[in-house]
């Protein structure tokens, strides 16, 4: 047990819900908290040391309560500074109430989150309890690590597109008389393919956007996954592919599920791509009912596949199966679509040795058109 308990001055009453007593008022037990919570008395002293708390710190409870709290946890500002030292909690500022969320670093330089609140007797009296808050920064590390690298890559991805916008537009404005049309034509095309380039990087920001924050809009309707397909397929034979690389299998009776069909159009064309780009030999296309009700397609090739330690990053952000362009945004933006549509989608070994994506989507029809 990591609470000191008793109706003495270590102890907690029930009134005091900043305390681990006040916590079973609610039924919740300090080792519940998912974040670190050290309570110290009067005297500043150690009364309540949660799991937590040990995870993060690596101080054992034991050895915890009843000691100082300053050398329970001898915190130091980025600077080096004692923080009890500066913030004095309980010979400060008697209007004072706590310190707010702060980054300070617990011996041997690891970097916790830290916010103190100051329990008073009155709003101007001695401190009577030093509730402190502990949170592990690495989760919060891995998401500005998560941000640096996204702008890093927008940055690179729209220096190349725009450096050839700019440098073919400011070269035909400059010589515009000197170029034959086949010369302007190739120019012009090659800005319009950049141009093209940049608003798909855009799009899908605006996507992972979207997706982050729980805002993706669907527009449901009936969509015929096979036809979709087709289409798909047929593009690509327009953009130059045999058409005998495809292969499309499709087993009847088929449901259409309720879906946007443009964003079910991303997940066949990004899909189609990577088995066109990365892949090789025949990519087939199974569409099938699955049980109880629910739609599948699954896209498989017969190339070097995805190697089986790298299963498992496949829809993360900037994850790219070879080094052939690409953002490494498409398949995060994949699973995405898919799991907002309450489907889902998995990566695994194709029989010819490649790779295999399936998802699935599920047919029901949205409540309001049932009522």
């Amino acid at each position: 047990m990591s609470v000191v308990n008793g109706s003495g001055p270590r102890g907690l009453t029930g009134s005091d819900a900043s305390g681990p007593d006040g916590l079973a008022a609610l039924d919740v037990h300090p080792d519940d908290l998912p974040d670190g919570l050290v309570v110290a008395d009067e005297r500043g002293r150690v009364i309540c040391f949660n799991a937590a708390a040990q995870r993060i710190t690596a101080v054992r409870a034991d050895t915890a309560l009843d000691a100082p709290l300053e050398r329970v946890l001898p915190l130091e500002d980025l600077e080096g500074r004692r923080w009890w030292q500066l913030t004095d909690p309980y010979g400060g500022l008697a209007t004072r109430v706590g310190q707010p969320e702060r980054n300070l670093l617990l011996p041997g330089g690891r970097e916790v989150l830290v916010t103190a609140r100051y329990v008073r007797i009155r709003p101007t009296g001695p401190v009577r309890r030093v509730v402190v808050s502990l949170r592990d920064t690495e989760a919060r590390r891995r998401t500005e690590r998560s941000h640096a690298e996204l702008i890093a890559t927008v940055a690179h991805e729209l220096r190349s597109p725009l450096t050839s916008v700019k440098g073919f537009t400011a070269t035909l404005l400059a010589k515009w008389e000197r170029f034959t049309d086949e010369q302007k034509r190739l120019m012009l095309e090659t800005v319009d393919a950049d141009a093209n380039r940049v608003t798909r990087l855009i799009a899908e920001l605006l996507d992972i956007s979207r997706i982050d924050s729980g805002r993706l809009e669907l527009r449901r309707q009936p969509v015929d996954i096979a036809a979709a397909v087709s289409r798909h397929i047929q593009a690509h034979v327009a953009a130059g592919q045999s058409a005998e690389r495809f292969l499309l299998r499709v087993k009847h009776p088929l449901p259409d599920p309720w879906a946007d069909p443009d964003k079910v159009d991303q997940v066949l064309s990004n899909l189609l791509e990577n088995a066109v780009r990365h892949g090789e030999g025949t990519v087939t296309i199974d569409v099938e009912p699955t049980r109880p009700t629910g739609t599948s397609v699954t896209v498989s090739d017969e190339g070097p596949g995805i190697p089986e330690e790298s299963m498992n990053r496949v829809f993360t952000r900037f994850w790219r199966g070879s080094k052939r362009g690409g953002t490494g945004l498409g398949l995060y933006i994949v699973k995405g679509i898919v799991e907002a549509h309450g489907g889902t989608i998995t990566v695994g070994r194709a029989p010819g040795g490649g790779a295999e994506f399936r998802f699935t989507l599920p047919v029901a029809t949205p409540a309001y058109l049932t009522s």
